[in-house]
């Protein structure tokens, strides 16, 4: 597998995960009040797992200039 592929790959998994962490933010919202002690946790883990999406994205494009 090529740089580029593997990148590519990084990528589409950090979107599936980012995806994924904003469903469960939002199915957790629309339970409200019920699991509402979730809230920090699941909101924590949809913030990293888009911040990680951004940072790749951020070096996939300096990689590609």
């Amino acid at each position: 597998m090529t740089d580029a592929d593997e990148l590519k790959a990084r990528l589409k998994k950090l979107n599936a995960q980012a995806t994924q962490a904003k469903m469960d933010l939002h199915d957790l919202s629309e339970e409200l009040p019920t699991n509402w002690e979730q809230i920090l946790a699941v909101a924590q883990r949809c913030h990293d797992a888009h911040a990680a999406l951004m940072d790749a994205r951020r070096a996939a494009a300096a990689a590609s200039a």
